[in-house]
């Protein structure tokens, strides 16, 4: 899938996450701003990475910023942000989700 935007999804409030998807060349990078980064980075970038991949996307610069988002609220975020910036909203792949 082409992503063709820059697409954002999520707030900065209190256990939610901020992502923002953007055209790449190189593979998926993750500049990722959380406060438990040490705790639960991998798992965030796991979970970001994994939802990219199962909604068709190999190509994107991701850059989140967690608030204490669960795992749910991470992929719904990243599958929303995925979508603005492919500008397929139009047509919603709620399975990615599952």
């Amino acid at each position: 899938m082409e992503i063709k935007t820059i697409g954002v999804a999520g707030t900065l409030e209190s256990s939610d996450i901020q992502v923002m998807v953007m055209p790449n060349t190189d593979g998926i990078e993750i500049d990722l701003n959380s406060e438990v980064i040490k705790a639960y980075g991998d798992q965030i970038k796991k979970v970001i990475t994994d939802t990219l991949n199962n909604f068709g996307i190999n190509d994107a610069k991701v850059k989140a910023t967690d608030k204490g988002a669960l795992d749910c609220v991470i992929a719904a975020r990243t599958l929303a942000a995925a979508q603005r910036a492919t500008e397929t909203t139009d047509k919603p792949e709620l399975e990615v989700l599952q």
